[in-house]
């Protein structure tokens, strides 16, 4: 599925019988892989270098580890009043995974379904599809959403993965610190900084779905470090379930750079990325995607503990459907923060920004926003108070105020308290309430592009309202154990809704409500010094319901949500520079449209073949040849087993 007339119909909830065209793959020829593969093998063996490889946290290690989604400042992750887990560089690399949202099933707080060669359906707590738009993701704190429907274009979100230090998910709202969007979870990317990734690293990789290759260089600037990346990728078509081959392959590349100076507490990041790929589809063309970004960041460690950050980025994005949909996309944000203590027993945060779009669509006959050029702005001040109440009970307390280009200003406090009643223990509470402003599908969309429209936007359309109340307990009660459990429930009001207006036309209204419950789980089990077993689980129940006078009948239109998602993973270091993982993942069913149950099976194997050269392969899917995760049983794909070996060089 693309961003054609028929996406933009699924995110308002109508369903259409126009399918998006498409054209056949070229496939990718096998030899330039192993081309490079053998040009990175032969450059190894001419050299005696040292790997600089990240070690395996312990439990207690991760426990310790620093994070700064929760309070937007540096705490440890056994300290964070919320539900957050934390995927490590470490976990990424003994997954094997090779892109950003394959990494994310990891997080057992996720939602992640893979939709075809390039499309993924991710979110928390609830509310998924292609077109999710309650979940903020930003990338080294780059805010990466779309103003067309508040959601992430996947395919436009890359990393060098072997770069990322750790993403940090929470389930929950975080629109007190993050803004608007941030209602039913929060993704932070963070990549290491350019002093820690000295020397080089090249990799290459094939497989029968997909094949790859990347270097990264990092060398001093001084009292700085820089880093420079390049990678590109082919992922092959998918399958329907008879077997049909589907015309979806994505050919990507990508560049980008890093530059630090000082420390991460008082210094200056300046770094930038830049891609181009296509998408394959019927005539009249294929889909075509670029962009890059640019982003500089200065903060400084004061007086008494106080600290200042300021931060900068531009971002362009251009994306081509032909025959039905182009955007080019420009976005300026600024915003600052400022942590100090205010008395002995009070420390403060806070800031913010602003953020000024320019987003031009080139209209078709299909499908149209108008207006076709608006300048969007967004601006937002935020602060929070934790007030330590005595040894064992801390408040915070907190509010942000933001503006949205169609709803003007919007209010979004939360509290939380917090027990531990001993080092190893902690209870956690939160009371929040979020907003998902409106988008410009919300109130600009109009299928077809002329008159008569068989579907508008709202101009009245309202922000979708969820008020959360949370329970959270978190514990460590050996050097071997850890697990985390988390209760919730979420009342939702002013969700989106199709609303009939006579002639076979619809208008995009406010008129569901609803609520959320869930209980979301996860452990961590030193089972040997060299065997980390991990699991996790998520149980969800969504009721919702049309309010008085709404016309539609399609309660599906807000997502497609399992009620139970269960994970293990384990992971091994054998004798002689061994490893072996595996991930085990269930999903329950899909309720509309329909999608079975499934268990994947992922394995991977590494060998250290010298201390500066790996060789691994992957197995996905073990399970079954194919099986779906998301879509109408007509139109989706099936993603099938997959088996990819990957040669890793560094020095």
């Amino acid at each position: 599925m693309f961003y054609c007339q028929a996406d933009f119909c699924e995110m308002a909830g109508l369903t259409t019988s126009t399918s998006c065209r498409r054209r056949a793959v070229a496939r990718l020829g096998a030899a330039i892989s192993f081309a490079a593969l053998a040009s990175v093998a032969s450059s190894v063996l001419a050299q005696q270098a040292k790997l600089a490889e990240l070690a395996d946290l312990s439990i207690e290690e991760l426990a310790n580890l620093e994070i700064t989604s929760v309070s937007r400042r540096a705490e440890r992750l056994a300290d964070a009043a919320a539900s957050i887990f934390v995927v490590t560089g470490d976990d990424i690399r003994h997954s094997g995974v090779t892109s950003l949202p394959e990494a994310l099933r990891l997080a057992p707080n996720l939602q992640v379904a893979r939709v075809d060669a390039r499309q993924y359906a991710i979110s928390a707590r609830g509310f998924n599809g292609t077109v999710a738009n309650k979940l903020l993701v930003r990338l080294d704190g780059r805010t990466v959403y779309t103003p067309l429907f508040s959601g992430v274009f996947w395919d436009a979100q890359d990393v060098f993965i072997e770069d990322v230090e750790r993403i940090e998910v929470i389930s929950g709202p975080g629109a007190t610190l993050w803004g608007a969007n941030a209602v039913n979870g929060v993704i932070n990317v963070s990549t290491r900084p350019a002093s820690e990734t000295k020397g080089m690293l090249a990799f290459a990789g094939i497989g029968n779905r997909e094949s790859a290759i990347g270097a990264r260089y990092g060398t001093d600037l001084g009292d700085g470090a820089l880093r420079v990346y390049g990678k590109a990728f082919n992922r092959d078509n998918t399958f329907r379930a008879n077997g049909a081959d589907v015309p979806d392959g994505w050919h990507n590349g990508q560049a980008g750079f890093r530059a630090d100076w000082g420390t991460p507490a008082s210094g200056f990041t300046l770094q930038g990325d830049a891609y181009r790929g296509t998408i394959d589809q019927l005539a009249p063309g294929d889909v075509r995607i670029s962009g890059g970004n640019l982003l500089a960041r200065w903060s400084r460690q004061l007086a008494a503990g106080d600290r200042l950050q300021v931060q900068a980025y531009f971002d362009h994005t251009d994306r081509e459907i032909p025959g039905s949909f182009a955007e080019r996309l420009d976005t300026f944000d600024v915003e600052f923060q400022h942590a100090f203590q205010a008395a002995e027993r009070h420390f403060v945060t806070w800031g913010g920004g602003h953020r000024h779009s320019r987003d031009h669509v080139s209209n078709t006959p299909v499908l149209a926003f108008l207006p076709a050029d608006p300048a969007l702005r967004w601006t937002n001040l935020f602060v929070q108070d934790e007030i330590e109440l005595g040894d064992r009970l801390r408040f915070t307390a907190g509010a942000k105020i933001e503006s949205n280009p169609y709803t003007g200003w919007e209010l979004l406090p939360s509290a939380r308290l917090t027990w531990k009643p001993d080092v190893k223990r902690m209870v956690w509470g939160a009371v929040s309430r979020a907003v998902r402003a409106p988008a410009r599908l919300d109130r600009e969309l109009f299928v077809p592009g002329q008159p008569p429209f068989v579907l508008a936007g709202g101009p009245d359309f309202r922000s979708e309202i969820s008020n959360v109340f949370e329970l959270g307990y978190r514990a460590q009660p050996s050097a071997r154990i850890s697990y985390s459990l988390t209760a919730f429930h979420s009342v939702h009001d002013h969700l989106r809704t199709l609303e009939p207006i006579g002639g076979g036309a619809f208008i995009i209204g406010n008129k569901m409500e609803g609520n959320t419950n869930g209980l979301e789980t996860w452990g961590s089990f030193q089972a040997a010094e060299n065997w980390r077993l991990g699991a996790g689980a998520l149980f969800l129940d969504q009721d919702l319901r049309f309010k008085p006078g709404s016309g539609d009948v399609n309660l599906a239109s807000a997502g497609n949500d399992p009620k139970r998602q269960f994970s293990l993973r384990s992971s091994l270091d054998l004798r002689g520079n061994q490893e072996f993982d595996l991930m085990l993942r269930y999903v329950s069913r899909l309720p509309n449209p329909a999608v079975p149950s499934y268990t994947a099976l992922d394995v991977r194997y590494a060998l250290r073949l010298r201390k500066n050269l790996e060789l691994s392969v992957t197995a996905q899917n073990l399970l079954e040849r194919r099986h779906p995760e998301f879509g109408a049983a007509a139109t989706r794909s099936e993603i099938e087993r997959g088996l990819f070996f990957k040669l890793k060089h560094s020095l």
